[in-house]
């Protein structure tokens, strides 16, 4: 009688701890973390001693930081509270914020993010925070929040404040690029200490995929273009964009693209030789089909030695849950990237 009641009691707490597995969610509603597989929107890397960050969308700005690449640990978001500046710049926004960037430059790390009050149009705005480490367990650890870089307005922008990418020229300077949809991916030099554009504005287009529709109509099916990345690889700068639709779990078909010049500024052309603003570009990674439907928003960085790519995709086995790749990138003889999903860091 007591082994029978003792297995009673044993099945009893195993489906106690089944059920409340399978309601688990945490307070932004994201699927519970897996150290080995993470959810990650969007990822973006910094390295801080001998610890890797990864930002990513999510409320406050999601992190999470690994010693080797592979085992994950959750930590606390950026903003704990909406950015004060959003409640008059973006009245309405819910701090779920979107798509950061992050960039080490005189002395400190420097992070521009995404807020967008209504998803689908240009009433979005980009902002720029600081702090002097990623370490949470330093003393002078503190994220400062400088406000908003630039903002996009409804009915006279037809581009996007979304998806910021930091870069340093070779003279020093610093630009930031953004966009998405409509009329594409804009580049803009900053002030030198990253707090605001530099006087005058320097504005420059790099790619774009011309539209035979209105602009601000969210459901399009011939301009999606968006997530610039820029990286300087030998004698070129490389545009990374992610074409088609993301976000959509297995019926995304976001894409990687991507376009080179000799100069920052432009212009950029794809393999074929035919210029990124007339809608071309190279496309370099999509989904497998088997584990991954689509994937895209990428980053790029030098890891001892190696170029990486990062990136998220819609997994397959997990139902579209958009998981965390990190893969290697080969350059072909002409310097142009090759992408092999099957050699991820992450399974």
């Amino acid at each position: 009688m007591k082994i029978v009641l003792l297995s009673l009691l044993t099945l009893i707490a195993f489906n106690l701890e089944s059920n409340a597995q399978e309601v688990q969610t945490n307070e932004n509603g994201e699927p519970p973390f897996n150290r080995d597989n993470p959810y990650v929107h969007d990822p973006v890397m910094a390295k801080d001693g001998d610890t890797y960050y990864v930002f990513g969308t999510g409320v406050g700005i999601s992190v999470m930081s690994s010693k080797d690449l592979k085992t994950w640990k959750k930590e606390s978001p950026i903003f704990e509270e909406v950015p004060e500046w959003t409640k008059e710049a973006l009245p309405g926004f819910s701090n779920h914020i979107w798509a950061p960037d992050i960039i080490f430059y005189q002395g400190r790390y420097h992070i521009f993010y995404s807020c967008n009050a209504k998803p689908g149009k240009p009433h979005a705005a980009i902002g720029h925070a600081s702090t002097p480490t990623l370490d949470p367990e330093s003393l002078n650890f503190k994220w400062t929040d400088h406000g908003k870089i630039v903002q996009s307005v409804m009915g006279r922008d037809t581009w996007q404040a979304i998806d910021a990418n930091a870069i340093i020229d070779e003279s020093g300077t610093p630009w930031l690029a953004f966009g998405s949809f409509w009329d594409g991916i804009k580049l803009v030099k900053l002030k030198d200490d990253m707090s605001a554009m530099a006087w005058p504005q320097e504005w420059h287009s790099l790619a774009r995929r011309p539209s035979t529709q209105q602009p601000y109509e969210y459901e399009l099916t011939d301009s999606q273009i968006e997530a610039a990345f820029l990286y300087e690889h030998n004698d070129y700068y490389y545009l990374f964009v992610s074409l088609d639709m993301c976000c959509r779990g297995i019926n995304s078909d976001y894409k990687i693209a991507v376009g080179r010049s000799k100069e920052l500024a432009g212009p950029y052309i794809d393999r074929a030789g035919f210029t990124m603003l007339d809608g071309n570009s190279t496309v370099i990674a999509v989904g497998d089909g088997k584990q991954f439907a689509a994937l895209g928003h990428n980053s790029v960085y030098e890891i001892d030695g190696k170029d990486y790519l990062f990136a998220h995709g819609y997994s397959i086995p997990d139902d579209g849950e958009s998981k965390l790749i990190i893969t290697p990138i080969h350059w072909d003889n002409d310097d142009w990237p090759i992408i092999d999903i099957n050699e991820r860091l992450t399974k």
